[in-house]
């Protein structure tokens, strides 16, 4: 299992757009990358890294102070005289990567060619697996691929793939139905050069990316105390309205959720318009504000809870065994590693909250649960197909997109408080405008199997 999920690292930046699926598995998480919402979105914000593990604590801190650094000031409570050695200033990009690897993202991938997709489907169902299986292999071989193993599961076909380099993969994966995205080939090389296979799966859309910038650099305390707690009375003092505050919590068992406040996951895996593509940091302050306002800014949102030894997508890579140890996660190497990383022992919890001293007149008290299930702030374009296919399933295609795009719009709406009408003028959709015509009679669909 420990073999199967490093694999899954390697190919979430491709698992290139199968053109013979539409839709997402609910327990799955595809699309190609396009854009994350990270904390710069958010003006007075703090962010604090939390490494918890039994009594002890290791606490990385810091904020979007601006201005001379002459006047930069801060104030921490924490439980104990402090030795010099407990004392000590980290590297900003710790926590640019935390941020970049843990935010909420866009995802995006296409809708495939109906009539091709259900030929293809229907494969299988006059050839067994096996056939035509040495033609595959040799042509798979001369394009210096090797399927490692093939796969049947529920309604899933899987293959292992392992190549020479990345442009016979490509091919080989253009060749058997994929649409691989341009500029793939080199991330793929990347991974072919660490050695790694990739894990194919014909509705999985996966891509990484970076981002960094500087703030002052942050402050580090390491401390043990059987609290588990964050002081954020004190930030407030002097604050001018309420404040952001993102914390990324590192722990060996599982999710962190505060006991004193109310933990909820924000809306996720919502299919959203085309448009928001290039309005994507509005959107998800829209969105973020509203589900604010509905719990009367008295809650704690969870934006991510994962693993950290793998991502899907990734809108970062995971933190190495040298970040990690920076950030104090001082249990690496005590257990068992697949891949001598360590990093699949550390499971981050990504919470934000916006908060003023009115709502929130208590310091944060967290807990660490047992609870390993992978979420994320996930929101997924979908591109239309726009083929012109006269089979039947063409027909019912384009019968349904106008009511899918409609229910993106309402969606949309309900999520950021937008108005609805505005929405669909932003995708060319007239109120009120009429369901394209049907191209079979009415009859012909009152009694399918």
């Amino acid at each position: 299992m420990q073999r199967l999920t490093r694999l899954s690292t390697a190919i979430a930046v491709l698992a290139v757009a199968a053109s013979l699926a539409t839709a997402c598995p609910v327990h799955a998480f595809c699309g190609f990358y396009v854009a994350k919402a990270d904390s710069k979105l958010f003006n007075q914000a703090s962010e604090v890294a939390l490494v918890r593990d039994g009594d002890r604590t290791v606490l990385t801190m810091s904020n979007d102070f601006e201005g001379d650094p002459k006047e930069f000031a801060i104030v921490i409570p924490v439980p104990q005289v402090l030795q010099r050695g407990q004392i000590h200033v980290a590297e900003r990009a710790l926590l640019d990567h935390l941020d970049a690897y843990s935010a909420p993202r866009l995802v995006e991938y296409y809708d495939s060619d109906p009539c091709l997709r259900m030929e293809r489907f229907a494969m299988p169902m006059a050839v067994p697996a096996p056939a035509g299986g040495a033609g595959l292999m040799d042509r798979a071989r001369k394009l210096g691929v090797k399927i490692e193993a093939t796969y049947t599961v529920g309604e899933y076909d899987i293959v292992i793939l392992s190549a020479r380099e990345s442009d016979g993969l490509t091919t080989w994966l253009t060749e058997n139905g994929y649409r691989v995205p341009a500029g793939a080939a080199p991330v793929l090389g990347s991974y072919l050069r660490q050695g790694m296979h990739f894990f194919v799966a014909k509705v999985n859309l996966k891509e990484q990316s970076k981002l960094g910038f500087t703030y002052l650099r942050p402050l580090q305390v390491a401390y043990e105390s059987p609290k588990f707690m964050l002081p954020i009375r004190l930030g407030m003092v002097n604050a001018k309205g309420s404040q952001e505050l993102f914390v990324y919590a590192l722990t060996r068992k599982g999710r962190v959720e505060t006991t004193n406040y109310r933990t909820v996951k924000l809306p996720a895996d919502m299919d959203v318009p085309l448009f928001v593509k290039d309005e994507f940091g509005p959107f998800y302050k829209a969105m973020f504000k509203r589900q604010v306002a509905k719990e009367d800014m008295r809650t704690v949102f969870l934006e991510y809870a994962w693993d950290m030894s793998w991502c899907d997508p990734c809108a970062a890579d995971p933190l190495s065994r040298d970040e990690l140890g920076k950030l104090g996660v001082f249990w690496l190497g005590e257990g068992p590693a697949s891949d001598g990383s360590g990093a699949q022992q550390v499971f981050l919890s990504r919470l934000h909250l916006r908060y003023d001293a009115a709502h929130f007149p208590e310091d944060l008290v967290f807990q660490e649960t047992a609870d390993r299930e992978n979420f994320q702030g996930r929101y997924v374009l979908r591109h239309p197909w726009k083929g012109g296919g006269t089979c039947p399933e063409a027909a019912v295609y384009r019968r349904d997109l106008r009511t899918r795009l409609d229910k993106e719009a309402q969606a949309l709406a309900s999520l950021t408080g937008w108005d609805v009408n505005r929405i669909r003028g932003k995708m060319n959709l007239k109120v009120g405008e009429p369901k394209p015509a049907d191209d079979e009679p009415w009859w012909k669909r009152l009694w399918k199997e």
